[in-house]
């Protein structure tokens, strides 16, 4: 490789970094996040914003994807816990969290996948590493289907539909919502084992 093309190799990556950073800022304040917003946040035009993420879910979710902790991370505070009811709680609590605050992009990755239903895995599953993680100490205790069925069934609860109807449908505050779904969770864990 050229020097002049290593240059380019490197203000490319520059420039990558540079849209999903914004879009992380973006998504940090709160603000609305559209390919413009973060065009400018970034300082490049949109026509660049473009050739780097097809559209703006493809930035989503590379800028969730890039802002996510690895599940052993998230449950560190509760590594040396062996009770599967509080490590799902913890879990639980812990995503839904993330999500109400990263709501806005949720929503629009969600309408996107919806709409798109061939592109459904554009959408990160964060609750299935949090949901192996948590559980990870029934693996040996339980037959391997119980565990199975045991992370579907969580997989209804933590998640952003879950948080979603709690708080749009039933008009709970997000506080008594991720109770509520923490409830479940911890419930559902305790009636597996």
């Amino acid at each position: 490789m050229t020097t002049q093309q290593t240059g380019r190799a490197n203000q490319r990556e520059r420039t990558r970094a540079a849209i999903v950073t914004a879009a992380r800022d973006l998504m940090a304040a709160a603000e609305e996040i559209t390919m413009p917003a973060v065009a400018q946040a970034a300082r490049v035009s949109e026509a660049t914003a473009y050739r780097y993420f097809p559209d703006l879910v493809s930035l989503l979710s590379e800028t969730m994807d890039n802002d996510w902790p690895s599940p052993a991370e998230a449950l560190a505070p509760i590594a040396d816990v062996d009770d599967p009811v509080r490590r799902v709680a913890f879990a639980t609590e812990f995503l839904l969290r993330r999500i109400h605050q990263r709501q806005a992009v949720v929503r629009s990755v969600m309408s996107a996948a919806i709409l798109t239903p061939d592109r459904a895995v554009i959408r990160p599953g964060h609750r299935f590493g949090l949901i192996d993680e948590a559980i990870a100490p029934l693996a040996a205790r339980l037959p391997e289907h119980a565990v199975a069925q045991l992370r579907r069934d969580l997989a209804v609860v933590m998640s952003a539909e879950a948080l979603f109807t709690l708080t749009d449908l039933c008009a709970l505050p997000p506080e008594a919502a991720i109770a509520s779904a923490v409830s479940t969770a911890s419930t559902l864990t305790a009636a597996a084992t």
